[in-house]
């Protein structure tokens, strides 16, 4: 089997390959697109509740062994020294060169005992240097449903309940009040005669719970809440809202893996094979480099500098120290002027060129959306995922611009469409490309998320994690 480093080498410029790449969004299997219409389902997570099926979509990392703490640490630009078991942290990988490879969740079980939840190219990144390593440790990965054999035999289910009803759902249906759990910090409960692992979280600023178990009893713990969630209206909601939650909560959900270039990546890239998430990666938007490189984000990029913790030894310190003094790219939330995201729908229905189609909720079509952004006619920065939010009633992008153009207030406007009627991705068809003028926002967007959200960990509060 070819490797990547093989296909990258036939296609001679990593960017031509990723963005001629046959390869759309995201998937969200294993859930219908809609229970009821994404539009009610939305505005469930800031006015009811909703029971999220992640179940699917994320691949499980279990790393355990004398060794599991000495190797993650090695790999994550975050501390470990406040990981302790029954807690959860954001894990942040990086190339030697500083730049995210990927990010995902981490659960400590117990002593050198881990899981870590999420997308796979961070997992990746911990699989290759268990094996190339003198590592003691034993990993155990289940892959996301798209990329098994037999896609709905997961080791464990996992849900997500949120929203200013959550806790009183939690209520009735565990017949008590629900314990109180610091942000991120996990519990155990019973439902239906099951007992439950619970990580206190929350998306889009709303309070929460994701709950894990075993596989086989996933069905009886998502029916035992959903009818205690009838009288407070709680929605199951399908993948196309799903997907467009980030605009609210101002995650980036898909960073680019950093991969594709630098000599001391060759042996990882030749190490992932042609059937890697790497490899069937692709790129969309209007923002066209070159250089690989410029679609790479840094932990400052995706509002993670304040988790890098220079005090350990990890793959990429060297580089991010170099980057520490800045200045620093900051994350954003565009909100689209109303009338020029109408004018790019009229074109749909008018004789004549029209601009790149606008999809509902989520306008995301390629793995990873890079629109250009622009200021004065002038680069300001990219952006990075676009939708619809009818909570807010606009569309919304989550952008990284340059530090003088992100300001709250500042007027900017999103190239929307690709270069010259677009590329040959299946998902693209001829179009033009149109500017949509926005005002740069807060991130997290919505009210409530940012309110919320300043009382937890992480890049929202501004405090290590």
């Amino acid at each position: 089997m070819k490797s990547l480093e093989d296909l990258l080498q036939a296609a001679g410029n990593p960017v031509d390959f990723l963005r001629n790449s046959p390869s759309g969004p995201n998937v969200y299997p294993g859930v219908p697109p809609e229970y009821t219409n994404w539009r009610d389902e939305q505005q469930a997570w800031q006015k009811t509740c909703v029971l999220f099926n992640l179940s699917f979509h994320m691949a499980d990392l279990l790393v355990e062994g004398p060794d599991a703490t000495s190797l993650l640490s090695h790999l994550a630009i975050n501390t470990f020294k406040n990981v302790s078991p029954e807690r959860g942290k954001q894990f942040v990988p990086c190339s030697y060169d500083g730049h995210v490879i990927g990010d995902v969740i981490l659960f400590n079980l117990a002593a050198n005992k881990y899981n870590l939840v999420g997308r796979i190219p961070a997992l990746s990144w911990i699989q290759y240097h268990a094996g190339t390593g003198k590592y003691d440790v034993k990993l155990e990965l289940d892959e996301r449903s798209a990329a098994r054999k037999d896609p709905f035999n997961r080791k464990s289910y996992r849900f997500q309940i949120q929203g200013p009803n959550a806790m009183k759902v939690m209520e009735k249906v565990l017949g008590r009040r629900p314990p109180e759990v610091k942000f991120f910090h996990i519990t155990t409960l019973s439902i239906a005669g099951k007992q439950v692992s619970a990580l206190r979280h929350g998306m889009a600023g709303q309070p929460g719970f994701e709950l894990y178990g075993p596989y086989a009893e996933g069905d009886a713990v998502r029916d035992a809440i959903a009818r205690s969630g009838e009288e407070f209206g709680l929605r199951l909601v399908g993948g196309r809202a799903y997907s467009s939650n980030t605009l609210e909560s101002g995650w980036i959900p898909s960073p680019l893996p950093a991969v594709y270039s630098g000599e001391k990546m060759k042996p990882y890239r030749q190490w992932l094979k042609e059937d890697s998430y790497e490899a069937r990666a692709s790129i969309g938007g209007s923002f066209v480099s070159k250089k690989i490189e410029d679609y790479y984000l840094t932990p400052w990029d995706m509002g993670y500098g304040s988790f890098i913790d220079h005090e350990h030894d990890f793959i990429g310190r060297e580089a991010l120290q170099k980057m520490a003094a800045g200045p620093h790219r900051k994350k954003v939330t565009l909100a689209l002027e109303e009338g020029d995201v109408l004018r790019v729908i009229g074109s749909q229905i008018e004789k004549g060129e029209r601009g790149k189609f606008i999809e509902f909720p989520s306008a995301v079509y390629s793995m990873h959306p890079y629109d250009k952004v622009l200021a004065g006619g002038k680069a300001a920065g990219i952006s990075t995922w676009i939708g619809y939010s009818s909570n807010e009633r606009r569309m919304l992008t989550i952008a990284v611009l340059e530090p003088e153009y992100a300001e709250p207030g500042t007027e900017v406007s999103l190239v929307w469409g690709e270069e010259n009627g677009g590329t040959r991705k299946p998902t693209v068809e001829r179009h033009k490309q149109m500017e949509i003028r926005a005002i740069v926002s807060p991130v997290p967007y919505a009210e409530t998320a940012r309110k919320v959200y300043a009382d937890g960990k992480g890049w929202r509060a501004k405090t290590p994690a």
